[in-house]
C-alpha cells in the first residue's frame, strides 16, 4: 500500500484550505473533539437527499453536502467534486478512483485530531509496524518466493485424520482454522509464550495455523492437541464419540485459561459492565448478555449483564402443541422475548422490597466479533436421548441489531451489525454420542468447502445453507474500532 494517495488527492492537497476543510470535519464529525462538536454532528450529520443518518454517511470535501452511501456518489458526479470522508471511520473516497484512498499526511492529521479528543480510545489492538533486523533483512534476500492465494488455491484446506470417533474434534478445529481474525493473529505470531513447552494449548493451536496455511496438502493427526485437551479438560477423556458444541465451549475455555497463564502482561478491559478478559479468544467471541428482570407491580428494573461465549437455541415448541421455530431469526427471537417467570418463581424487589411476580427479558449488550450458534437438537428426556432434526433455515447473512438492548442514551448513529456466515458443523445420525460430524468453511470471500475428516471437497452456497445445521459460526461483517 502506498503512503502517498491517489494524483486526485495530490491535487487536492495542493490548497492548505482543503487541508485545513479535512482538518475541521473529521475533528467535528468523526471524532468529536468537544461538545459542542457533538451537538454540531447530531444536528448536521444526516444525508441531504433521504434524511437518513447512516450508515455510511459520507461529507463532501470540496462544497457543504453530507450524503449517505449512494447519494454522495450521485452529487460527486454531477458536482464533479472528487473527495469526501467517510463520517464513521475517517477514511478519504475518491470518486474518480472509486475507492478508498490512504495517505500518511491525511492519516497524520486524523491521529492528531484523535489524541487531541477526550473520547478517543485506543484501538482493539495496537497496530505496531515491523521494523526487520539485519538477520531478518538477510534471511528475506534468499525467500522471494510469494505464496499467492487464488480463487482455485488450496493454502488454508487440509483434511484431518480421524484418529477414532474424533470427527467431533475435526470440525471443530475445521471452524477455528478458518475464522478470520484468529488466523489473522496466529499467522503474526502474535502468541509469545512463557510456559512450560508441550503443556500450552495456545502454542498447538498456533503451531496448527502454521501447518494449515504453510501449502501443505496431506492430511493432518491431531493427537497432540487431543492429549492436551484429554490432559486440560478431563472430562472429555476416552476414545468415544464427544459433543461438537461441549468440545467448541472446552477448547475456547483451555486457550482462555492458558491465554493468561502464559501471557502475564495482560490488563483487562470492560465490556459493558463486566470486565472482559484481554486474551485473543475473549477478544473475539466474548460478548455481553444483558439480563433484565422487570417488577409487575412497580416496574422496576434489575440488570445484570454477564460474558457469554456462544447461543444454545431451543427449537422444541413453546407449549404443547405450539409452533416450533422454523428459522434462526425465529430462535433469537424467541431467545429475547419477555418472559413471565410465574409464582412460583418471586423474587425480591430492590424497589419495592418484596417478593413480586416479575418478566425477564435478554438481549445482547455488546456483541463479539465471532458470534456462534448451538442448535440444541439433542434432547435429554429421563433416560431417553430424542435428536430434534427440524429443518431450521439459517441466512448467509445476519442482522442482530433487533437483539441488541437498548437504552435511553442510545447514539442516534446506527451501529453495523451484520454479520457474514463463515462455518457450519452438521451431526449425521440420531445420538449425540454416536453418528458423524461433518464441516463446512468458507475459504477466501465466496468459496465453500464440506470437510469430513481428511475429504474435502469444493460445495456450493446453497449446499451449506440447505444442510441440517447444528453450530452456526457467524463473523462480524464490518469490524468497527473505536
Amino acid at each position: 500500500m502506498s503512503i502517498i494517495g491517489c494524483q486526485h488527492l495530490q491535487t487536492y492537497k495542493k490548497t492548505s484550505k482543503n487541508k485545513n476543510t479535512f482538518k475541521w470535519i473529521h475533528a467535528v464529525f468523526v471524532v468529536n473533539s468537544t461538545s459542542k462538536s457533538l451537538k454540531t454532528k447530531l444536528g448536521n450529520s444526516r444525508c441531504r437527499v433521504c434524511k437518513k443518518r447512516g450508515p455510511f454517511l459520507h461529507a463532501c470535501l470540496e462544497c457543504v453536502f453530507f450524503g449517505c452511501h449512494r447519494h454522495i456518489r450521485e452529487h460527486a458526479k454531477a458536482q464533479k467534486h472528487s473527495m469526501s470522508v467517510d463520517l464513521t471511520y475517517g477514511q478519504m473516497h475518491c470518486n474518480q478512483c472509486h475507492d478508498y484512498i490512504y495517505d500518511s499526511e491525511i492519516d497524520a492529521i486524523a491521529m492528531d485530531n484523535k489524541m487531541k479528543s477526550k473520547t478517543f480510545k485506543k484501538r482493539l489492538f495496537e497496530i505496531d509496524s515491523w521494523n526487520p533486523t539485519a538477520d531478518e533483512r538477510e534471511y528475506l534476500k534468499t525467500k522471494t518466493k510469494k505464496i499467492c492465494i487464488t480463487p482455485e488455491s488450496t493454502i488454508g484446506l487440509r483434511g484431518l485424520l480421524n484418529l477414532g470417533s474424533t470427527c467431533f474434534m475435526n470440525c471443530i478445529v475445521q471452524a477455528l482454522m478458518h475464522t478470520p481474525l484468529l488466523r489473522d493473529y496466529f499467522l503474526t505470531e502474535r502468541h509469545k509464550c512463557k510456559g512450560v513447552p508441550g503443556t500450552c494449548l495456545v502454542c498447538e493451536v498456533s503451531k496448527l495455523f502454521q501447518e494449515f496455511y504453510n501449502g501443505t496438502r496431506v492430511p493432518l493427526a491431531l493427537h497432540e492437541l487431543l492429549h492436551l485437551i484429554w490432559t486440560h479438560a478431563r472430562h472429555l477423556a476416552g476414545y468415544e464419540q464427544q459433543d461438537a458444541h461441549e468440545f467448541f465451549i472446552a477448547t475456547l475455555d483451555v486457550l482462555h485459561r492458558h491465554c493468561l497463564e502464559t501471557m502475564p502482561n495482560l490488563k483487562s478491559v470492560n465490556l459493558g459492565k463486566i470486565s472482559r478478559c484481554p486474551c485473543i479468544i475473549d477478544q473475539i467471541f466474548t460478548g455481553g448478555l444483558q439480563s433484565d428482570v422487570v417488577c409487575q407491580k412497580c416496574n422496576g428494573v434489575s440488570t445484570t449483564i454477564d460474558p457469554i461465549w456462544d447461543f444454545s437455541l431451543d427449537l422444541g415448541p413453546v407449549t404443547l402443541g405450539g409452533r416450533p421455530p422454523s428459522s434462526l431469526v425465529d430462535c433469537l427471537e424467541r431467545f429475547t422475548r419477555a418472559e413471565h417467570l410465574g409464582e412460583n418463581a418471586k423474587i425480591m424487589c430492590s424497589n419495592c422490597q418484596s417478593y413480586q411476580e416479575s418478566t425477564k427479558q435478554l438481549t445482547m449488550k455488546t456483541l463479539p466479533i465471532v458470534i456462534s450458534f448451538h442448535l440444541k437438537r439433542f434432547q435429554h428426556m429421563k433416560e431417553m436421548e430424542k435428536k430434534i432434526s427440524t429443518i431450521i433455515s439459517f441466512p448467509e447473512m445476519l442482522d442482530m441489531t433487533p437483539f441488541m438492548s437498548r437504552s435511553t442514551n442510545e447514539s442516534p448513529f446506527p451501529s453495523d451489525n451484520r454479520y457474514s456466515l463463515f462455518a457450519v458443523i452438521n451431526h449425521l445420525g440420531n445420538s449425540i454420542n454416536a453418528g458423524h460430524y461433518t464441516a463446512y468453511v468458507r475459504q477466501l470471500q465466496d468459496y465453500w468447502y464440506k470437510c469430513d475428516d481428511h475429504v474435502i471437497t469444493r460445495a456450493t452456497l446453497k449446499e451449506v445453507l440447505d444442510s441440517e445445521g447444528y453450530l452456526l459460526f457467524y463473523h462480524k461483517h464490518v469490524l468497527e474500532y473505536d
